[in-house]
């Protein structure tokens, strides 16, 4: 039997947590690694098929690359673009006209890092793209999220905007979209309530750092990662998990969560891989399912090892498949470990008290 590594020291107490879906999770630095972006200058010269202000390499004569120039404007792009940089520039205005030429072969739309603001995104632009696969919108000055009729949008990205505002219904029917960042942002439950709804191949929503008070609502039963640290969640509906089957990372550190908003049992789904509930006001373990590989509970209130949230039963074939468990910066030590833990942690490789 596998002897317990339980570390006391606050300097080992680093996680394995390496994300599964690491294109869908990306972090914001090195975004554009996700589609191979490379300066223009790779490709050769310019073609004449190109805004005056930009650079159509002629090795890659469907991208036109904008990007750190500062423009203030979005030019008018021409026929046969289908990927369009335009990110790191000083644009605060898309005017009317500029996507005409491209309204059903435009692909990719970069905008990250710029000045735009929802007033200044004229009617007959992003909402006449109908064949956009991707949208990174990014570090803008967006109130309400701005989402373009295109039923072939796999990835939608408007982290580090102001939004509070998303469109009911903007996204009915989107069916290949996989993956929504949405993260530091104003958004709450309510504004969220339904988006997500009947969008059958959604697996990953990020909705770090906004002002959720609950998981929305409707969110679909392909779900695989829902990132929802630093917010304000107080509490889980008893069916919230059990309508996402699939969800196998959930992280909701930085909450508000205490015991007397988690329902019995509601952690305990077979999907779960990791589940991270630090930095909340936890008093006790909550109930887990045996399946469940990573848990984290750091930095809550927990005064007791509570085994038999863990492991209902243990024996030969019942034991739980944890293999890192934080629990520093609570009021346990590893004296707390009850003395028959062993069989029920069998596969634990970390178990980190104070």
């Amino acid at each position: 039997m596998q002897e317990l590594n339980i570390n006391k020291e606050r300097t080992v107490m680093f996680p394995l947590r390496v994300p599964i879906f690491a294109v869908l999770v990306s972090l914001t630095v090195g975004q554009y690694d996700d589609y191979d972006y490379q300066p223009a200058s790779q490709y050769g010269p310019s073609s004449a098929n190109c805004a005056q202000e930009c650079e159509c390499p002629i090795n890659f004569p469907t991208a036109m690359y904008c990007d750190s120039r500062n423009l203030k404007f979005v030019p008018i792009v021409p026929s046969g673009i289908k990927y369009l940089y335009l990110q790191n520039n000083l644009i605060e205005e898309i005017k009317a006209g500029v996507f005409d030429n491209v309204t059903a072969e435009l692909r990719w739309l970069v905008l990250d890092h710029n000045q735009i603001t929802n007033e200044k995104v004229a009617k007959g632009t992003i909402d006449k793209l109908t064949g956009l696969h991707k949208i990174l919108f990014s570090f803008n000055k967006l109130t309400e999220a701005v989402i373009p009729p295109s039923m072939s949008l796999d990835e939608l990205k408007m982290m580090n905007n102001q939004l509070s505002k998303f469109p009911a219904g903007s996204l009915a029917g989107m069916q290949n979209l996989t993956s929504v960042h949405l993260q530091n942002n104003e958004l709450t439950s309510k504004a969220l309530n339904g988006v997500f709804k009947g969008l059958n191949k959604l697996v990953a929503i990020d909705l770090t750092n906004n002002k959720l008070k609950k998981l929305p609502s409707g969110m679909p039963s392909s779900l695989e990662t829902f990132y929802g640290d630093h917010n304000g969640i107080s509490s889980i509906a008893a069916g919230d998990l059990k309508e996402l089957p699939k969800l196998a990372y959930l992280r909701l550190a930085y909450n508000q969560m205490a015991d007397a908003g988690i329902p019995a049992g509601v952690f305990n789904v077979t999907s779960l891989i990791e589940l991270d509930l630090s930095y909340n006001k936890l008093q006790s373990i909550p109930e887990i399912n045996e399946q469940l590989e990573h848990l984290y509970l750091q930095a809550n209130e927990i005064n007791k090892f509570n085994l038999e949230n863990i492991c209902k039963f243990s024996g030969p074939l019942n034991y739980s498949r944890l293999k890192h468990l934080r629990l520093d910066g609570n009021n346990i030590t590893h004296a707390d470990l009850p003395h028959d833990s062993s069989n029920c942690l069998r596969q634990a490789s970390d178990i980190i008290f104070d």
